[in-house]
């Protein structure tokens, strides 16, 4: 089931975007996703419309908009590669005719997802707070 993120659901979401940012991301210090999990509890989430997909045992995953921005879309590492970044990514698409994001060029598995699902790569830039490539991605492409 997807609903909309309650102030209950906070430290699990850290919990998710921390491991899955640590594995995704093998490329950048595990230092730098943990010395943001303030920002993200004070700053990033409060200020999107986030979503959390959930089962009997729990949440699973979330993501975030900014206005037509994909923000976060996280899935916890135990349960990846089990529909659950789809059904979350369709509800997005419902509710926005377009999305935009960003998405590191060394996140293969990631890149690879989002072009199945429609996005294409529309530019290519670097991060300033990590240095790294990323793609700008839109949907529809």
């Amino acid at each position: 089931m997807i609903r909309t993120f309650e102030p209950r659901d906070m430290d699990r979401l850290l919990e998710i975007w921390l491991s899955a940012s640590i594995k995704a991301h093998d490329f950048i210090d595990a230092s730098f996703w943990q010395s943001n999990t303030e920002s993200m509890r004070d700053v990033y989430i409060p200020a999107s419309e986030t979503f959390v997909i959930e089962d009997s045992s729990g949440v699973l995953g979330f993501y975030s908009l900014l206005d037509n921005q994909l923000a976060a879309l996280f899935v916890d590492p135990a349960h990846q590669g089990k529909g659950f970044g789809k059904q979350l990514l369709d509800h997005a698409k419902c509710l926005r005719k377009a999305l935009n994001l960003a998405v590191y060029k060394e996140n293969t598995s990631s890149v690879g997802f989002y072009t199945s699902q429609g996005f294409k790569q529309v530019k290519e830039q670097i991060d300033e707070q990590t240095g790294h490539a990323e793609f700008l991605m839109c949907y529809p492409g």
